[in-house]
């Protein structure tokens, strides 16, 4: 079947054919990758290194571990997790979009992180034989998969038994006042900010995006059908982002 790229603006890219919006947030990304990691730390106020940092510790890995980082993006969490383990442990970092690899490939270079390999690919056709990561994680990238459920099926394919599986995402604060905040910050101010800086639509995708993840339970769910144990989950920072937890037995 013939993918028509050019659909009308109108059609919410959550409503386009899966080919279609694919492309879509990649070419995004591509875009966004120079002054991605600036907007970042500009719109979380710096708190998304605190909450990569909280992820890695609460994985509690061995030296030695091998880790899988999914959707790495410009791989700040690839980085944090390889700089806890040190010399004896490896990374892999895995993503689609290209242009944001080679921004992570270079930090990691800069940092002299030797044991960090990068690799464009498919989060849902994982190119790894089975069992052969004691971690896998996905920071902010999860909201961006179209098959969900998929995703966590080849996470749990790949993972060693006793392996863990994080998920960190950006969530809807539950609670008033802190949703009503939320909604005028990524609604309103967060777009401006993003045109000024860097890409108007990539910045409107991005609450869009929040307002279509899925709710909490459901996350939970979907890990517990892929055979995950131990499922559970924690929100931080009033629930702004929201960690995910499983172990494959």
């Amino acid at each position: 079947m013939k993918v028509d790229t050019n659909c009308p603006t109108e059609v919410p890219i959550w409503a386009r054919h899966d080919a279609v919006r694919r492309r879509y947030v990649r070419e995004m990304f591509a875009k966004i990758a120079p002054r991605y990691d600036l907007l970042n730390s500009i719109l979380s106020l710096q708190l998304h290194h605190r909450w990569r940092r909280t992820v890695v510790r609460m994985l509690h890995l061995a030296p030695d571990s091998r880790v899988l980082d999914l959707c790495t993006g410009t791989g700040d969490l690839a980085i944090e997790l390889a700089r806890h383990l040190g010399p004896a442990g490896e990374v892999f970092a895995l993503d689609f979009c290209e242009p944001m690899l080679q921004q992570g490939r270079a930090k990691a270079h800069r940092r002299g992180l030797n044991h960090t390999f990068w690799l464009q690919a498919d989060a849902l056709q994982l190119p790894f034989t089975d069992a052969q990561f004691d971690a896998v994680t996905i920071a902010f990238g999860l909201r961006n998969l179209i098959d969900k459920p998929a995703a966590f099926r080849e996470i749990y394919r790949v993972l060693r038994s006793g392996g863990t599986v994080a998920v960190l995402e950006l969530t809807r604060p539950r609670r008033a006042p802190f949703s009503w905040l939320y909604d005028l910050y990524a609604l309103h101010i967060l777009p401006r900010i993003g045109k000024r800086l860097s890409d108007a639509d990539a910045y409107l995708y991005l609450p869009m995006s929040i307002r279509h993840y899925e709710a909490r339970e459901v996350i939970a769910d979907y890990m517990q059908q892929a055979g995950f144990q131990e499922v559970h989950y924690r929100d931080l920072t009033f629930g702004v982002v929201c960690v995910h937890m499983g172990v494959k037995p």
